[in-house]
């Protein structure tokens, strides 16, 4: 009979306050919801890991100040949570959280999303809009891939944040705003500030206070308290109980470098709960495929063959497992 892990006995206890203490407890039967950071409407971040408790200390440090803060990471990997984790632990947790993905508005619409425009500013302009920064007046703005901010626009957000002051599009009265700035990219800014895509001035003004944020091939060792946590969230979701995970399934699942990071992982159980038929979460073995030099990919292992429960390990010095993605068979 297949290993299985249970909700209680495989989660190691991480209680965190709303100021981000960590308490360690050596009781292995705990509830799942001890290993998240809740608590006085705070994000739920769920981890044990020393990369991820690092993180969270540097959120502690700075979440009292109102120091603009530039978050790095790579995509998936919870940079949202951690903006709305600062905001929630400071003075200014009262006020508006307000989010803005600079990738997904266009250009030209992006000056009037930001600083907001008057009536005629431009044709179809038929009525005066306000913009981010003076509803995020008094709370936090959150500007989440800030690399991809155009360059005409950097002067004037670069203003805003050192000022504190604007003009909307079209309109000639200075308007006055208290906004905490934090910002998310997963780009490199200091290459695209030496090939002048990204001003420096602003990149200094925004990296006041930098966060790093690991990938998750770097926290693995957060992969089984994720994988808990998603697998119940989705089962009360779709009204299915699972009460445990095969610990063959959740060998492939910790051994996988998840290049999509924790979003890959969250849509790959949310699959995996949709598809399982039993109370016991386990599955045939993932489809692996690798990304070859010429962009195409090739099937790693087959969908249909008998699993014996063994990931094979690639040859020394082969580095096949970066660009795997995984999906199950339907």
């Amino acid at each position: 009979m297949a290993t299985q892990t249970s909700w209680a006995s495989e989660a190691m206890a991480v209680n965190h306050t709303a100021t981000f203490e960590i308490e360690d407890a050596t009781s292995a039967k705990v509830p799942l919801e001890s290993n998240e950071l809740c608590g006085c409407g705070l994000p739920r971040i769920v981890g044990n890991s020393a990369a991820l408790r690092r993180v969270l200390g540097l959120v502690r440090v700075v979440a009292p100040t109102d120091a603009t803060v530039l978050i790095n990471g790579e995509t998936g990997t919870g940079k949202e949570l951690i903006a709305e984790a600062i905001h929630k632990c400071s003075d200014r947790s009262n006020g508006p959280f307000v989010k803005v993905n600079c990738a997904a508005i266009p250009g030209g619409l992006l000056e009037s999303e930001l600083f907001g425009h008057e009536r005629g500013a431009y044709t179809g302009a038929v009525n005066r809009v306000i913009g981010r920064f003076e509803r995020a007046n008094g709370g936090t703005l959150f500007l989440d891939e800030i690399g991809d901010l155009p360059l005409e626009l950097q002067p004037k957000l670069l203003r805003v944040i050192q000022e504190r002051r604007f003009e909307r599009l079209g309109g000639a009265a200075t308007i006055y705003t208290d906004v905490r700035v934090i910002c998310a990219t997963h780009r490199n800014l200091v290459e695209m500030v030496e090939e002048r895509q990204f001003r420096a001035d602003l990149f200094y003004r925004l990296s006041v206070f930098p966060i790093e944020l690991p990938p998750l091939r770097e926290r693995s060792g957060d992969i089984r308290l994720l994988v808990h946590h998603f697998t119940g969230d989705y089962a009360a979701r779709v009204h299915k109980r699972i009460t445990s995970i095969s610990e063959e399934f959740m060998m492939v699942l910790t051994r996988h470098s998840w290049p999509g990071n924790v979003r890959e992982l969250q849509n790959f159980i949310e699959r995996s709960v949709i598809l399982s038929t039993g109370s016991v979460l386990s599955a045939s073995p993932p489809a692996l495929t690798q990304t070859t030099q010429d962009g195409s990919k090739r099937s790693r292992a087959s969908t249909t063959a008998p699993w014996n429960g063994r990931v094979r390990t690639p040859p020394h010095g082969h580095r096949c497992f970066d660009t795997l993605s995984v999906s199950f068979p339907i």
